[in-house]
């Protein structure tokens, strides 16, 4: 499994309507390995971990698409550590090309990077499991979890090679969170939630929360709730790692792909 460089900043899209919308916005992705492609929440209660296993292949097919020009049959290979820890895939060119069992071996420029939203609470063991084994690169806990929860989730994601998130939606000092664990994650999520925003016009990104993280912490920093160029602005300048968005690419159409490219530059 691939992991985050901390040299680099990501845009992570979170995809939380249907399969339908996930499909098309990612096929409709700039072909960047800094974009990370979230299973949302709400896609994963909504249709399970099939949500983890589509949005997966799905954006595998877009960068093969986008770097060959070609709309592969994949043949995932086999590995007793990890569903996608090798990313060799034989491109099935069809009799118009070559005979029909013949194969020719391509890799990747880069393995496709999903996030499982899981917001886990409790079972940290399972849930890490059905997200590895869905094929996520990294999965999600809340920082509400009792440490026992997390400290099960953090070992657990380590020994199965994916990362830990943890997101400290509605934690008030992060800090007293990070302190009790045994082990750290390798990303927090500062975040201000979708109904927060709604309903308190006043709730801000705790944008403050980075250096204090920081200044103790070698970690990855993770800052969601805006979906605006400005706010994207925002959380680069105050020094965070990967920046949430999902509003905007359910507005747009056409345009997806000249959206995530004008927010991948501010992405830096």
């Amino acid at each position: 499994m691939p992991k985050l460089n901390p040299k680099k900043r990501y845009l992570q899209i979170a995809l939380n309507s249907t399969l339908e919308e996930a499909e098309r916005i990612i096929f409709q992705l700039p072909i960047s390995e800094r974009i990370i492609v979230e299973a949302g929440t709400p896609l994963i209660k909504r249709y399970g971990n099939l949500s983890i296993k589509k949005i997966k292949e799905w954006y595998t097919q877009r960068i093969i698409e986008g770097t060959f020009g070609i709309q592969p049959q994949i043949k995932r290979k086999s590995s007793k550590t990890s569903l996608f820890s090798s990313y060799f895939y034989n491109i099935a060119w069809g009799p118009n090309f070559l005979k029909e069992e013949s194969n020719i071996q391509m890799p990747l420029p880069f393995e496709p990077y999903v996030v499982a939203d899981l917001k886990m609470m409790d079972r940290g063991f399972t849930e890490v499991q059905l997200a590895a084994e869905a094929g996520a690169n990294a999965a999600v806990a809340l920082g509400h979890a009792p440490i026992e929860s997390l400290n099960s989730f953090i070992e657990n994601c380590r020994v199965l090679g994916i990362d830990s998130m943890i997101d400290m939606m509605n934690v008030e000092y992060p800090l007293s969170i990070l302190r009790q664990l045994k082990k750290l994650p390798n990303v927090v999520i500062l975040h201000r939630g979708v109904d927060e925003e709604r309903f308190n016009k006043e709730k801000q990104i705790p944008f403050h929360e980075i250096q204090r993280i920081k200044s103790n912490y070698d970690i990855l920093i993770s800052v969601a709730g805006g979906d605006t160029i400005k706010e994207v602005q925002r959380a680069i300048f105050n020094d965070a790692d990967i920046v949430v968005v999902w509003k905007n690419f359910y507005q747009s159409t056409a345009q997806t792909a000249n959206l995530a490219n004008e927010f991948l530059k501010e992405v830096k």
